[in-house]
């Protein structure tokens, strides 16, 4: 009798296909994992025979034993979850998170071929389920390892949110003297599409030879196994959902690429090279984000009355809905009074857009005028997400947190947006 696990060949009238057995949700189905990752359900009265090609041997719970070379520089890998961590659990037939560090450097054993491998696990989660508080855990693991002497050090993390996470650890991180790189994979590392590893050992190859003093992070470049680029850590954004190379970086270059097959590392942008640790891990947990869409009510803003800041993502160049040219918009005239109230709540209200490239300028017509006059702040041309980690982590950390928020501390802003040549 075939168990979950085990590698199965199932005949039908229609064909015969191979692969491993996994639970169904249906009693009257059969459910194989493809060897592309897919899976295959078959009803049980169209099946003609199953043969049992393989047994699943049982997992061993036994950390291999990591035996280090003198000769390598020694990197840290710490691991938040998320995809790169993850394997098939033949129990659901779904993706978990349910290995070690160690047991994750033991599928890529080519990583012991750049570096000596210290690991830890700071969390088995997805990153849609970040919070602030993960982001200070990441920053002092990240000091922990710092002062044992790492040349440098790689997080693990989920792709939903580690352009969020590679953001708030580029403010916690004021200065370094080893490369952070958060890595991430969009294919679970047991599945042949997988790019955990690719990822892995370009960024541990990164981290192990570079002079590189800043956050960033470790993804293809392409859909094609072939480099990987380093992405500064505050512009950086995932615009596809599934694509390997679906990180890229926007109003800004890549900081370096990394050649798969011949580990050459080659600078294509300015980087923030390393200094001495200067570490401030808070972050303000009451900030919100809030996207400015059509047909909004007053409440929706009011709802932050109380809140330390709100950072909006406008239309445009940085627009709400504020003037009622007909009767169908008459509720718009009470958008900028609730707007106000939440600024003299004492909430800092930032003004992003939501548009993929260019940025904010409430100059340009008269209803970013009006906002400006109330007290809405510019966001520039900071991502929307990058302006929230950055307006919580100077609430936390900074006194003068209006100015503050408009200064270009970590690349997050790029002065040379020249506004002036778009409108011409």
């Amino acid at each position: 009798m075939a168990n979950p696990g085990d590698r199965v060949q199932i005949k039908t009238k229609k064909g015969t296909e191979e692969g491993v057995l996994i639970p169904s949700s249906e009693k009257n189905v059969v459910v194989i994992k493809l060897d592309n990752g897919y899976n295959l359900g078959f009803e049980k009265k169209s099946i003609t025979s199953t043969k049992i090609l393989k047994k699943s041997t049982s997992p061993t719970n036994k950390k291999q034993k990591i035996t280090k070379n003198k000769s390598l520089p020694t990197i840290a890998i710490l691991h938040t979850g998320g995809t790169i961590a993850s394997k098939v659990d033949y129990k659901t037939g779904g993706v978990t998170t349910d290995f070690s560090p160690e047991e994750l450097v033991s599928l890529f054993p080519e990583l012991k071929e750049i570096a000596n491998i210290e690991s830890e696990l700071i969390s088995q989660m997805w990153s849609e389920d970040l919070r602030f508080a993960h982001f200070t855990l990441m920053a002092k693991a990240i000091e922990k390892y710092v002062k044992k002497g790492v040349k440098g050090i790689i997080v693990g993390i989920g792709t939903d949110n580690l352009a969020v996470a590679s953001a708030a650890l580029s403010f916690m991180v004021e200065s370094s003297p080893v490369p952070i790189v958060l890595v991430g994979s969009q294919k679970s590392s047991d599945r042949g599409s997988s790019d955990a590893g690719m990822n892995l050992i370009c960024a541990a190859e990164f981290v192990s030879n570079s002079d590189f003093g800043g956050v960033g992070v470790c993804m293809h470049a392409s859909a094609h196994d072939q480099s990987c680029n380093i992405l500064p850590g505050t512009k950086t954004v995932k615009l596809h959902s599934s694509r390997r190379d679906a990180f890229k970086v926007v109003n800004e270059d890549s900081i370096a690429s990394i050649d798969y097959k011949t580990r050459k590392i080659t600078f294509c942008n300015s980087y923030r090279k390393q200094a001495p640790l200067k570490l401030k891990p808070k972050m303000e947990d009451k900030v919100g984000l809030l996207k400015v869409h059509v047909n909004m009510f007053s409440e929706q803003f009011e709802f932050f009355k109380g809140y330390k800041g709100l950072v909006i993502e406008g239309t445009g160049l940085g627009h709400t809905p504020g003037q009622s040219p007909n009767k169908e918009t008459a509720i718009h005239k009470k958008m900028y009074p609730a707007i106000k109230k939440v600024i003299d709540s004492g909430c800092v209200v930032v003004m992003t857009t939501q548009c993929i490239f260019g940025g904010v300028n409430l100059n340009v017509y008269s209803k970013g005028r009006d906002l400006q006059e109330i007290g809405v702040i510019s966001g520039k041309d900071m991502l929307a997400n990058t302006a929230l980690v950055k307006l919580s982590w100077l609430l936390a950390n900074e006194k003068d947190v209006k100015n503050l928020i408009g200064k270009n501390l970590r690349g997050e802003i790029n002065a040379s947006l020249k506004y002036s040549e778009e409108f011409m």
